[in-house]
Parts: structure tokens; C-alpha cells; sequence
């Protein structure tokens, strides 16, 4: 299995909310690219009622060649995104939105979604959609397509051969 990795950094937005039930929202709303530090740090960007902003550094994105498939469907997809899987946590006394993966495959998406993960989307860049798109092309090979044989039940020579057969088993 070859691998490739990204190393980015995600900027999670708190935002405040009209609703009794959910007084804020967390979305991501920004990818780094590998500008930031390899470890895994945050920072706080922003602080205040209206707008809260974390950065969290150091994040791996492993291009893995066992996921081609579905890098080859965020790609061939009209707006290939990131996708972020996050989860509430409190650190230092304070909830925040942690980012715990971030993918290109939308079949890995797909996966953590139905293992019932939060996941949201932003848009990719144009490079690293082009690093995708190399990468997908080196390690995607769909399956060709087979002929298929037409089942019994849409009639023929070889319906009325099975007929035969079964009524010689039967003494007909």
C-alpha cells in the first residue's frame, strides 16, 4: 500500500446562534496548508461573543493507495472538498470543535459518517487537487466491465432446456 502525506492545520469558527437550544455553531471553515508546525498544537485566533477561532496545526493527511477510489470520486465530483471529521471537546476548562481527521476520500468520509462522526466539507485548493488527481491516476485502475449473462427468467433456449431437464427428473 503506498502512502503519501499532507500535513495541514484546520481553523474551527464558533459562532453564536438565535436559538434556545444550540446558543452557538461550530463549522470549519479554513484548511493551512503545510506552512504550519508538524506538531499538534492550537491556537487561539480569536476571542470574543461574536466570533471565536482556533487553529489547530500538525493535522496528517495520508494519501493511501488502498482509498484511490474515492480520492477518484471527490475528484471526478463538480467541487472536490477536504472533508473534516471533529468532535466537541473540553480543553483548559473551555468546549471546542478538535478536528480528529481530515480526508480527501470521500469513500473514508462516507465510513466515518455512517459510523455516525460529524463531518463537514471546504472546498480544496486547485495544487491540491492536482496532487490528488496525480496521485489517484497512479493508483486507480477500475475494475473493466464484464458481460453479463442473461438470467433465466428472461426466457430463451436455455429456459426451455431447464424445463426439459426438470421434467425428465420428474417422470414428465
Amino acid at each position: 500500500m503506498e502512502t503519501e502525506a499532507i500535513s495541514v492545520g484546520v481553523i474551527m469558527q464558533r459562532t453564536p446562534l438565535a436559538n434556545r437550544w444550540q446558543p452557538f455553531q461550530w463549522l470549519p471553515i479554513e484548511i493551512v496548508g503545510a506552512i504550519v508546525s508538524h506538531d499538534h498544537a492550537l491556537n487561539c485566533l480569536r476571542n470574543d461573543a461574536d466570533d471565536m477561532r482556533w487553529l489547530f496545526s500538525g493535522i496528517n493527511v495520508n494519501l493511501s493507495s488502498s482509498e484511490a477510489e474515492g480520492y477518484f470520486l471527490n475528484i471526478s465530483a463538480p467541487a472536490p472538498c477536504w472533508f473534516i471529521m471533529w468532535r466537541l471537546e473540553e480543553i483548559d476548562g473551555v468546549e471546542l470543535a478538535v478536528p480528529k481527521a481530515v480526508t480527501l476520500s470521500y469513500n473514508e468520509a462516507a465510513r466515518l459518517m455512517d459510523g455516525g462522526e460529524r463531518v463537514d466539507t471546504l472546498p480544496a485548493s486547485a495544487e491540491v487537487i492536482e496532487r490528488l488527481t496525480e496521485f489517484t491516476h497512479d493508483y486507480y485502475h477500475p475494475e473493466p466491465k464484464r458481460k453479463h449473462k442473461k438470467p433465466s427468467f428472461e426466457g430463451g433456449e436455455g429456459v426451455d432446456k431447464m424445463a426439459r431437464a426438470e421434467g425428465d427428473k420428474h417422470g414428465r
